[in-house]
């Protein structure tokens, strides 16, 4: 586990807007601190090179790009040796439609978020380039029917 960076609370302050509003100006994200302009970039770009910030996104809408279901998939391997993990790994990183890959333990060895246009493109992903994967046992998945918290992120903790 990495060693916690330390924060105080303007930190928490600048990481908690930087969070909700990525693009926020940084006299916006100075004045909401307490601070002026230069300290407060100060502290912004030591978050960023501790990596408590790694980056900033811009969140789309998936209907408006056109991809309109979600898919959860859980997978099973047959083999649970790191080449054949790192394997299966290096083939989704390779697929844009997965956009997020985990890792667990327990009866399923992967759970993948999967966007796809519609149930068909879906379909077609799944049986010509999931299950077709390099030491895939199983896939089973889950279609998202409604999505009632989409918070990206993690809670800053007050001190």
């Amino acid at each position: 586990m990495a060693a916690r960076f330390p924060l105080d609370s303007i930190d928490r302050t600048i990481l908690s807007a930087l969070q909700d509003e990525g693009r926020i100006t940084n006299v916006d994200l100075a004045r909401q601190a307490g601070l002026t302009a230069p300290p407060c970039l100060r502290r912004v770009r030591a978050l960023e090179q501790a990596g408590v910030i790694e980056s900033y996104h811009a969140k789309l809408n998936a209907p408006s790009l056109g991809y309109g279901i979600m898919v959860f998939a859980m997978v099973s391997l047959r083999s649970q040796a790191e080449d054949d993990l790192r394997a299966f790994e290096d083939h989704v990183t390779s697929l844009p439609e997965v956009r997020e890959c985990h890792m667990l333990n327990g009866e399923i060895d992967f759970i993948l978020k999967i966007v796809a246009h519609d149930l068909q493109s879906f379909q077609s992903f799944l049986t010509s380039q999931l299950t077709p994967a390099p030491n895939v046992a199983s896939v089973k998945t889950s279609l998202t029917i409604r999505t009632s918290k989409d918070n990206p992120g993690v809670p800053v903790d007050p001190e």
